[in-house]
Formats: C-alpha cells, structure tokens, sequence
C-alpha cells in the first residue's frame, strides 16, 4: 500500500494543503487561530475534519492557512463530487474548527519546539 500524498502549495503567506493537485473549495469554514507552524497546522486540521466527513463521498479536503495580523486565518473545506447538502456539511466543518479541545491540540503541535517566551 502506499502513502497518501498531499499537495502543499506556498504562495507568500498564505499555505494550501489538498489531495488534489489544484484546491477547490466547493464546501468551507473558517476560523482564526494563534500563530504557529502554517504546514503542521494544515495536516492536523484536515486530519479532524476527514474523520469528521470520511462518510461524504466524493469528497477531497482541502485546508488553507494564511498568516495575517499575528495569528493564522484557517479556511477548511474542500472540492465534493456529486450531490450534497452543503449546508449540512459546511455546519460540521465548523463544528471541528470550533472544537475547543481540537484547537488546543493544533495549536500544541503547530507550536511544538518553539521557545515559549
């Protein structure tokens, strides 16, 4: 079996991560969290947000992290094939970005070796 493979994309500040080569953002939510390690932020993110829509079919994540006023502007979401009730899925996408224990998390591991000040 071999590895998944994700497509990381830097334009400046801003940090796509999505299994398909080019993002698309058919579903989406978004949040802003502190500042921390964009790439390590984006795999943990979408790594909640595929447990919470792995039932979805057709679905490809897709996790953009921009750095913008000191802290980390997080869109999640992604590209969805066929029919869906965006509303529904859009509502459970924020739900795991509002996820206090889920933060805290990512913001640990987005943060993981830094020199706390």
């Amino acid at each position: 079996m071999t590895k998944a493979r994700w497509h990381i994309t830097r334009d400046g500040d801003t940090l796509t991560l999505s299994r398909l080569a080019t993002a698309r953002f058919d579903v989406s939510a978004s949040t802003v969290l502190p500042d921390g390690a964009r790439a390590a932020m984006a795999h943990q993110v979408r790594q909640d947000m595929w447990r919470a829509l792995q039932g979805l079919r057709g679905f490809a994540p897709a996790v953009e992290v921009r750095r913008q006023e000191g802290g980390l502007h997080v869109t999640a979401g992604g590209q969805v094939e066929g029919r869906f009730a965006k509303g529904h899925v859009e509502a459970a996408i924020q739900e795991v970005l509002d996820n206090p224990a889920c933060r805290a998390r990512w913001v640990r591991y987005a943060n993981r070796g830094r020199a706390v000040a």
